[in-house]
């Protein structure tokens, strides 16, 4: 069984085509890096979706760095003529010339849990900056109608206190003297950089900030806590807790996490950030870690994470978003968090 054949899986990629406004995107071409990762895979299947279902006639280019990895991924589609594979490297220029039109392009590819941070950090900042110029100048070139620049929770850093929920304009505190460091301050530049475009190229930008995402389309090579928990999970094993797990965050399933960068970027106002983000779905990391394991029938265990692991946590101790700004626009997610995590753990359970 793949994905594709698994039914809360369809249902889920159903109910976000259902919610995309079929006259804000029929026709348009939208190009998408990222396009493989767990955010860009579902949103691939959301609008190819839409396509089937309501004969939008959407145009999609899934920008990657391996076009047989894309391919497989997107199997079902790979001879729709609506669907277009490029090849794009984040480090390289990027010109798109078999791409010729971009409506809307959004840019959701980066390095995205612990271990790509500590091992990579020079691409994990590149591909927030100089990957993120190469396409505002894809997207300024093709006089696309609207960018989106994936940016995350990160950006707040550590909470001062001073507030519960972090609400758009928060500021928070980053010791930018670290190499963690590199991850949240190369999104905060793409955020800057995007603003720069707006003001001296004219570009039309939105700014959705995903939260911890998670889902049946998290990559098998992803080391964030809550992806490793559901790998336990699915393999019914205790559960570990690398820290007292007191960490609050807020956290998104997948579909949540595309519906409300569809709402951002097709409903949103120009030049403005977007958090996606429910109350509903913050949770201490001993809780999430438990919840995981009673569903499973197995118990939390504590483990000293290796430096390795270590050196790519965030030292964010609690990091809650307030989403009432995207829900003004109409957003509200399927899941809450303890829902999400069992929906994650019986679909990937199918596959095995």
């Amino acid at each position: 069984m793949t994905l594709y054949d698994n039914p809360l899986y369809q249902a889920d990629v159903a109910r976000v085509a259902e919610l995309i406004p079929i006259e804000k995107i029929a026709d348009k071409s939208v190009v998408v890096s990222g396009a493989t990762g767990l955010v860009g895979s579902f949103l691939v299947d959301a609008l190819m979706e839409k396509n089937a279902s309501a004969d939008a006639g959407v145009e999609l280019y899934v920008l990657s760095r391996n076009l047989d990895n894309a391919r497989r991924r997107f199997a079902p589609f790979v001879e729709s003529p609506h669907l277009h594979f490029v090849r794009y490297d984040a480090s390289e220029p990027f010109d798109g010339n078999e791409i010729q039109r971009a409506d809307f392009v959004l840019h959701l590819a980066s390095n995205t849990h612990p271990l790509q941070y500590s091992a990579d950090p020079i691409g994990t900042v590149m591909t927030n900056v100089l990957g993120l110029r190469n396409l505002l100048e894809f997207a300024c070139a093709k006089t696309a109608k609207r960018f989106a620049f994936a940016s995350s929770n990160e950006i707040y850093g550590e909470n001062r206190g001073d507030v519960e929920l972090f609400d758009e304009n928060y500021c928070g505190y980053i010791n930018c003297n670290t190499m963690r460091a590199g991850y949240p301050e190369s999104k905060r530049c793409g955020e800057a950089l995007c603003h720069a475009y707006r003001a001296q190229k004219g570009l039309d930008f939105v700014i959705p900030r995903l939260t911890r995402s998670y889902g049946p389309t998290m990559l098998p090579t992803d080391s964030k806590a809550i992806s490793q928990f559901i790998k336990k999970g699915i393999a019914r094993e205790n559960i570990v807790l690398k820290s007292a797990g007191t960490q609050f965050y807020s956290y998104s399933y997948v579909s949540d996490a595309v519906s409300g960068l569809l709402y951002a970027l097709l409903s949103g106002v120009a030049g403005e950030a977007y958090n996606i983000a429910d109350e509903a779905s913050d949770i201490t990391l001993r809780d999430l870690a438990t919840t995981i394991a009673e569903y499973v029938g197995k118990e939390v265990v504590f483990e000293i994470p290796d430096a390795a692991e270590a050196a790519g946590y965030s030292k964010a101790t609690k990091a809650r978003l307030d989403g009432a700004k995207l829900k003004a626009l109409g957003w509200s997610p399927a899941y809450d968090v303890r829902t999400g995590v069992r929906r994650t753990i019986d679909i990937l359970r199918s596959l095995q």
